[in-house]
């Protein structure tokens, strides 16, 4: 049962939506009491599940003891304990964490980040980001800019500004039948190489991509070497690398920072979605101490901001994210889990003859759909695979992120999945088999 949202400005106008009354661990309850199993964490987000008693803990005695402090006047105590948290488990030399209020946030500073921090070195010519295809960065003008899918930015074009997008690593669907795991990621970053070039290395500020590409492509990791070869390129030509883990990040590849399985270390990581873990809206964006001292020793002053930067009860409930995922050792617990997954998916779905490829990492998973599994032929897009699966896996209680455009931002249907972490053996077979029977509904 929904209710008639007289004011409320929905996602969509496809009906009233059910009104979500409670939490409990890995299900949402609705109104009517219907219990759906959370198998997306929202969007990759809810990593705790919906009723951790010591997040909501951390908010309540926080909003009773400081509820908000502008960021022009003073720090927070929880800012500086969860700053001190990220850069004592980040690799390399990520040094200084500047807080937001989401993902689409944090990739705008640091774009922003990015270019001021050129400006102060006296190299005013760089100007250029350059993405990939199928990437996908938020939804604020700069980060839509940024990002390189066709369904979220055609209706925008006009408004946004000119970033190259060159070649995703896609081996699933990409990769040639006579080349080599290795051979295709060497092949497609020495696109950023040439497109470098072609620009002019002294007009390129940064190169920005997700390590494991999230809701555009469905949980797709980079082969062994590509980043490894990103890196090499950006260093060789003096390019910023920044790395959007706002969806990956936090644990959810089984990693707390996803590019530690890549093993380089970006100029600029943003993360969002599980740093929060739902319970309170936050991003942060997390640089380097060479880009940190260009600013501080300049002009001193990053020319950037918003009234909720570093919200003390925002900060506080992540704190408290990250701490129980420490203390419960629930990074590691993603990595076995989402192996578990994979397993189960593989042995249900595996032989599917409408699925293509079951991939991902850790608790962030994806099943792509194919009309042909030898030819790899994606379904017609009038046929709306992806929301007809979405809905016959809401009628059986699951929640799943399935997408369109997974190809190329009009062709391709793929199934996104990102459960909590705190899931048990038996939730691995509530989505395996609801989502199987999700696929063939939608499909017959």
């Amino acid at each position: 049962k929904g209710i008639k949202m007289s004011h409320v400005f929905p996602r969509n106008n496809l009906g009233p939506a059910p009104v979500a009354v409670a939490g409990d661990g890995c299900y949402l309850i609705d109104s009517d009491g219907r219990r759906f199993f959370d198998g997306s964490g929202g969007a990759a987000i809810s990593s705790l599940g919906h009723s951790n008693a010591k997040v909501a803990s951390a908010v309540k005695d926080q909003v009773a003891r400081l509820a908000f402090a502008h960021t022009s006047f003073f720090t927070s105590e929880p800012s500086e304990e969860l700053a001190e948290l990220l850069v004592k488990n980040a690799p390399g030399d990520l040094d200084r964490v500047y807080f937001v209020s989401g993902g689409s946030e944090a990739i705008e500073a640091a774009m922003k980040l990015a270019r001021q921090y050129y400006v102060e070195l006296g190299q005013l010519k760089r100007s250029n980001f350059i993405a990939r295809r199928q990437s996908y960065h938020g939804n604020t003008l700069g980060a839509l800019a940024a990002g390189g899918n066709r369904l979220r930015r055609e209706q925008f074009f006009p408004l946004l500004f000119d970033v190259t997008h060159i070649a995703p690593c896609y081996e699933y669907a990409e990769r040639s039948d006579d080349e080599s795991l290795y051979d295709y990621g060497q092949r497609v970053a020495q696109e950023l190489e040439d497109e470098i070039v072609r620009l002019g290395p002294d007009t390129v500020i940064a190169f920005i991509a997700e390590p494991v590409v999230g809701s555009t492509m469905g949980a797709v990791p980079a082969v062994e070497g590509y980043f490894k070869r990103i890196r090499e390129i950006c260093d060789t030509y003096g390019v910023l690398l920044i790395l959007d883990e706002v969806m990956c990040g936090m644990g959810r590849t089984g990693h707390l920072f996803a590019c530690e399985e890549d093993k380089i270390v970006p100029d600029i990581v943003c993360m969002a979605k599980g740093l929060g873990a739902g319970y309170q809206p936050i991003g942060a964006m997390i640089c380097s101490s060479g880009i940190y001292k260009v600013i501080e020793t300049g002009s001193g002053f990053f020319q950037h901001g918003h009234s909720y930067l570093g919200h003390p009860v925002a900060v506080a409930a992540a704190l408290a994210v990250v701490q129980e995922l420490f203390s419960k050792d629930l990074i590691d617990r993603s990595k076995l889990m989402g192996e578990k997954l994979q397993k189960a998916l593989l042995e249900k779905l595996g032989q599917h003859p409408h699925v293509g490829d079951i991939r991902g990492r850790g608790l962030f998973r994806g099943i792509e759909l194919v009309y042909d599994r030898n030819e790899k032929t994606p379904f017609a897009p009038e046929l709306m695979i992806a929301s007809k699966i979405k809905a016959a896996a809401f009628d059986a209680g699951l929640l799943c992120y399935p997408m369109s455009g997974t190809r190329d931002g009009k062709k391709g249907d793929h199934i996104l999945l990102a459960p909590p972490f705190i899931l048990l053996d038996k939730h691995i077979d509530e989505i395996v088999s609801k989502l199987s029977a999700a696929i063939d509904v939608a499909i017959s």
